[in-house]
């Protein structure tokens, strides 16, 4: 037990060292980068790793360093704005089912909102946003941040429901403690500890969801620097410039990882 324990201390540990990395990664890029992520440079386009560009070039010739910096900044900015809507939206409503299922009358309607939900993805409503508002990064925080919304409904409802049988929620229904008082007394400070694990899941699907419809042209336009965006670029040059791909893919795979690694130690550390 101890050693699993460790186990999961040192793969918290790792992932907190992940995402710390890229959050300085993307406040250093408000203030500095190597070079500017959008000027272009056609007499240096596709270099390889070298003591003036670290990370090599792209097909216009500009620094890759800089813009998985400035990539990260836009990145996890979006993901944050997302994650924040689906959880300022989920864990209300989450709450409201919990207690209204605990005390009998059920928390049907919303949790048929969230059902509803499930059946629309965050890439098809990426596509839906896209044809009506055109491809922007505020369509990628809609579908994805609307598309998280279920998730944080039933988490919250299910930590809801068992707070909701504790002796001093009972004392404190009987004594006619008014409900929202309840859930942000007892409710909403008891369920926190499985809200940050969520928050830290929801956090790397975002990133993953972005990646993806930047990947496909429905996120953030060129010339701005997405890691799926990037990722997008560098695909007719995979033969001869494979850089142009592992560097916006390390940075995506690096730090989903780190926020699944600090999600999974938060809740063994929860437990």
């Amino acid at each position: 037990m101890v050693t699993t324990r460790k186990r999961f201390g040192a793969g918290r540990t790792f992932g907190l060292v992940l995402v710390a990395v890229a959050v300085l990664a993307a406040l250093l890029s408000l203030v500095w980068t190597p070079y500017d992520p959008l000027h272009a440079d056609p007499a240096a386009r596709l270099v390889g790793s070298s003591w003036q560009h670290w990370m090599g070039t792209d097909e216009l010739g500009r620094d890759i360093l800089s813009r998985i910096m400035d990539g990260a900044r836009l990145t996890l900015a979006v993901s944050l704005a997302a994650v924040a809507g689906s959880a300022l939206v989920g864990v209300p409503l989450g709450v409201l089912a919990g207690m209204r299922g605990a005390a009998g009358r059920g928390g049907g309607v919303v949790m048929a909102g969230a059902d509803l939900l499930l059946a629309f993805p965050a890439l098809l409503l990426a596509i839906v946003f896209t044809a009506v508002f055109g491809a922007s990064m505020w369509v990628v925080i809609l579908a994805v941040g609307i598309a998280g919304v279920p998730g944080f409904i039933r988490v919250a409802r299910v930590g809801t429901m068992q707070i909701m049988h504790q002796d001093y929620v009972l004392a404190a229904r009987i004594s006619g403690v008014a409900g929202w008082r309840i859930a942000l007394r007892h409710v909403l400070p008891n369920i926190a500890p499985i809200i940050t694990v969520q928050l830290s899941v929801a956090f790397a699907l975002a990133i993953l969801a972005e990646a993806g419809l930047s990947f496909l042209g429905l996120g953030t336009p060129a010339p701005y620097a997405s890691w799926g965006r990037m990722l997008q670029a560098s695909q007719p040059f995979l033969a001869t410039s494979p850089h142009l791909a592992l560097w916006p893919g390390l940075a995506i795979a690096l730090t989903v990882l780190g926020f699944n690694l600090l999600g999974t130690g938060t809740e063994r550390r929860a437990q």
